[in-house]
């Protein structure tokens, strides 16, 4: 039997975060009530003319640089032709002939150890429609406050060979503009938006097979499940002899399928031309390089830094990469530690991900809203690391330091927290504990393994959990075994 291997293209489209539209100056802040931030030249007036927004071209030459684009010194806008009733102008702005960002690439992680180059055909700008509302107890409405929206779309090559992969190459360019500031990346609010080619081919064949664009993908996950539903469907199609239809589906999430929408249209359907009303773009080598300055360290290196300044296994880098203000808030913890050590560095790591993304979780907030002093987690680490307080201790004191903006340190002090760790008091103790359990002592040695830990909760108690617990542990065994 025939194997086949798909083939696959990425077009995303990210809605930038100017203030004003791509072409005017009406708002572009999503939310408004309909219809409340327009003009004559989002909506389409005859005369008006558009001026372009000078954000848009710096925020689409940010892109291009960490992307690994080139950057086109003079590049032309022009108009893509098509009715439909959110587009007041029968026309959009775009790029076409000569976008200003092409040739480019991204990396993705396939596993710890691999990584994968994606190339970038091209970014190019472009301004969004309005939106169709389909109300069925009244008709089709139309919110035109999207008009005029600045957007880049980021055209992939088709070099991705699995949903997985496409998946984390979307991950990787929602990260990207998230570290750049120029895109919210919120699926939900179309501030992110993906269409995926897909063909297959028999695995060895060079030539691409016929091609169809799925679209409505509204999630990463369904951008997923859509991918590799209809690479097994157009599989099917060929083994069963019929032949693929280049269209474009949509992805149906309440069924898990594709279904036809219409033929794929080609460019020459659009009937492009040069925009006449705009001058052409030219980028200085100024511009670039004082873009090119603000450039942050991008999410594949910062986590190849954390990895290697810090110590932490890949899978922490990787979770606090995915947000930048995470991974901001991981370093200023560790600047705070008195010692400074891998194993410092990884318990503020565990700290991190257990105690304070659970509460993150819980109160549906980001790490910015928390209010947590990150001089405060460090504080805690530095008792943890020198067998100060035990772990438990450290999760009793926590809330009060999180309600109360208090310093650990302070708490620890004041109630006399420190846990003890001199072993000659801890062993008059355990003593005495074990000379008033001989019954307990027996099962112990009789094979009832189970029992040591009603020995170690009575020095706790004894001790009001103040006891190194590991200390307590150690010379409890060494008395029960002997």
């Amino acid at each position: 039997m025939i194997e086949f291997e798909p083939v696959i293209g990425l077009e995303v489209h990210a809605q930038l975060l100017t203030n004003s539209k791509a072409f005017c100056s009406c708002s572009a802040e999503y939310g408004a009530l309909p219809n409340t931030q327009t003009c004559p030249v989002c909506l389409g007036h005859p005369g008006a003319l558009p001026v372009l927004n000078e954000n848009l071209l710096n925020f689409i030459i940010k892109m291009g640089i960490a992307t690994n684009c080139k950057i086109r010194e003079i590049s032309t806008f022009a108009r893509k032709n098509y009715f439909y009733p959110d587009l007041p102008k029968g026309y959009q702005i775009t790029q076409y002939e000569d976008p200003i960002c092409y040739d480019g690439f991204i990396e993705i992680e396939l596993s710890e150890t691999e990584r994968k180059r994606i190339g970038i055909i091209r970014i190019h700008m472009e301004e969004d429609a309005g939106k169709s509302i389909h109300d069925l107890d009244i008709d089709t409405l139309v919110d035109l406050n999207r008009s005029g929206v600045p957007l880049i779309e980021i055209v992939s090559e088709p070099d991705i060979r699995s949903a997985q992969e496409a998946y984390k190459y979307l991950t990787s360019i929602k990260q990207i503009l998230l570290y750049l500031g120029i895109c919210t990346g919120n699926m939900e609010e179309g501030a992110l938006r993906c269409d995926a080619n897909i063909s297959v081919r028999p695995i060895g064949n060079s030539k691409f097979g016929t091609k169809t664009e799925v679209k409505n993908l509204n999630s990463f996950r369904n951008v997923e499940k859509a991918i590799e539903y209809e690479i097994q469907r157009q599989i099917e199609v060929i083994r069963n002899g019929g032949n693929i239809h280049q269209e474009t589906r949509l992805w149906d999430a309440a069924s898990q399928t594709t279904r036809p929408m219409r033929s794929k249209e080609f460019a020459h359907d659009y009937r492009y031309f040069p925009e006449p009303d705009l001058v052409k773009v030219k980028v200085s080598n100024e511009r670039l390089d004082s873009i090119r300055s603000s450039i942050p360290e991008l999410p594949l290196a910062r986590k190849q830094r954390l990895i290697d300044q810090y110590g932490i296994p890949h899978y922490d880098a990787s979770i606090f990469v995915e947000d930048h203000n995470l991974a901001d808030y991981y370093e200023h913890c560790c600047s705070y530690l008195a010692v400074k050590s891998q194993k410092t560095f990884k318990l503020v790591s565990n700290w991190l991900m257990t105690e304070v993304m659970r509460i993150l979780s819980e109160r549906k907030i980001d790490i910015n809203e928390l209010g947590l002093n990150p001089k405060f987690v460090a504080e805690i680490v530095d008792y943890l690391s020198e067998d100060k307080i035990s772990s438990r201790i450290a999760k009793d004191i926590f809330p009060e330091v999180l309600q109360n903006n208090m310093s650990p340190a302070k708490i620890i002090e004041e109630r006399s927290l420190v846990q003890i760790s001199d072993s000659s008091a801890l062993e008059t103790l355990i003593d005495e504990v074990l000379a008033n359990n001989q019954d307990s002592i027996e099962k112990y040695k009789s094979g009832r393994k189970n029992v040591f830990g009603f020995f170690v909760g009575q020095v706790m108690e004894k001790m009001k959990g103040k006891a190194n617990p590991k200390l307590v542990t150690e010379i409890l065994r060494k008395k029960l075994d002997d």
